[in-house]
């Protein structure tokens, strides 16, 4: 980063790594209309009795979730409202009771989402399988692992059973810093001085390296045990990174050279940053050389500069992606790419429904993906079994 060279005299050292993450876990069987309506087929399920078929599995769930909250010793809450701070209130609990490492808590709260639902169809007089926005009950685990720090498992309990996790990389680094014994001044989730700044970027590039979907499986069966035997096909969940934070933080060794150098910094940003810039910062191939913009562009590409406490932000952002720059903690400055919506990308693929199909530049691939025929078959929920006996449902 030119920056780094630019003000190294200024500089004891600089971070880059993940910030906030919240991946998705999704069952691409269930995740869509054509999926779900062909499982149901497959397994001899009609679709007057969907809605007891899938109330069958979320009794389950959440009956295996308040066990192993017994099991693990922590509360659970049930909250009014989904504008309930749930992060804040998460540590407040774990302050109050002292827990440092660990499980903290499990939430459960009525939140919107996009679910199947059946709908009857006058015109055509029958019942049809339809995808409509809705709300059902999401189940929060909140914990603070002794090797990735403060996280959250969050389970969507009615089809298609949406996984959420967050994790953070900067509080993942801190536990990597203690287990290292090196010494840093955490503030936040960021860290103005690092005792040894090369080893800690060593330690947040081996982030990079993890097998996450073993990593997210294993925080999922702690929150709810037998989530995979209590859902259809036993399913290994697709995952997907849906929200990110890249960051890299510059420590200057003073506040007066932080502000002797921003006001700078703000200057070239609000000057060179026109939207060609920003298009091409975010993967456009449609932006020549000159800045001119070949075929269909964006809506909007929008830059913001704008006083916050204790600094100035500047921040440019197209269709949900964002990179900004801002002055934290009295010597930090951070700039920070964050992606919202990671189907503005292209990359280099074939078709999802053609694996032997021609590459060509297509939008990243979407949990939504079409479904892929597979005869595996389903067994029911182990604790409540799911039973036709002459056209009723028996749970």
């Amino acid at each position: 980063m030119k920056l780094i060279e630019l003000y190294q005299d200024k500089l004891f050292g600089a971070i880059s790594g993940w910030d906030r993450i919240r991946f998705r876990g999704t069952i691409r069987w269930l995740a869509n209309k054509l999926g779900l309506e062909k499982f149901l087929g497959t397994h001899g399920i009609l679709l007057k009795d969907f809605t007891a078929w899938a109330t069958c599995i979320t009794e389950a769930i959440r009956a295996d979730w308040d066990q192993q909250a017994d099991r693990l010793g922590i509360e659970t809450r049930y909250l009014n409202s989904s504008n309930i701070d749930k992060e804040k209130l998460a540590r407040e609990i774990a302050l109050t009771q002292g827990i440092t490492a660990g499980p903290i808590c499990h939430l459960s709260v009525l939140e919107t989402c996009h679910v199947p639902k059946i709908k009857g169809n006058k015109s055509k007089k029958i019942i049809e399988l339809q995808i409509v926005p809705s709300k059902c009950i999401h189940l929060y685990h909140y914990f603070d692992h002794p090797d990735y720090g403060f996280g959250h498992v969050r389970i969507q309990t009615w089809a298609p059973y949406n996984l959420f996790i967050c994790l953070n990389g900067r509080h993942w680094l801190e536990r990597q810093l203690q287990k290292h014994q090196i010494a840093y001044i955490k503030d936040g989730n960021c860290f103005p001085w690092i005792e040894d700044v090369a080893l800690a970027q060593q330690l947040a590039n081996r982030q990079l390296a993890v097998n996450w979907s073993k990593m997210l499986e294993q925080l999922v069966r702690q929150a709810c045990p037998s989530l995979h035997q209590i859902l259809p096909l036993r399913p290994e969940y697709y995952w997907s990174a849906e929200e990110t934070e890249w960051a890299t933080d510059l420590m200057f060794r003073s506040v007066s050279d932080v502000e002797a150098v921003y006001p700078e910094l703000v200057y070239h940003a609000m000057r060179i940053s026109d939207s060609p810039a920003v298009m091409k910062y975010f993967g456009r191939r449609n932006v020549t050389e000159s800045g001119a913009i070949q075929g269909r562009g964006p809506n909007e590409v929008l830059s913001d500069c704008r006083r916050r406490y204790p600094g100035v932000r500047v921040k440019h952002w197209i269709n949900r992606n964002s990179v900004k720059m801002y002055n934290k903690s009295g010597s930090l400055l951070r700039i920070e790419t964050t992606i919202n919506n990671s189907r503005d990308f292209k990359v280099f693929r074939s078709p999802n429904d053609s694996a032997q199909g021609k590459a060509s530049w297509l939008p990243m691939r979407c949990p939504q993906c079409k479904w892929r025929k597979n005869s595996r078959k389903w067994s029911g929920p182990p604790a409540t079994g799911f039973v036709k006996t002459n056209g009723a449902i028996a749970v």
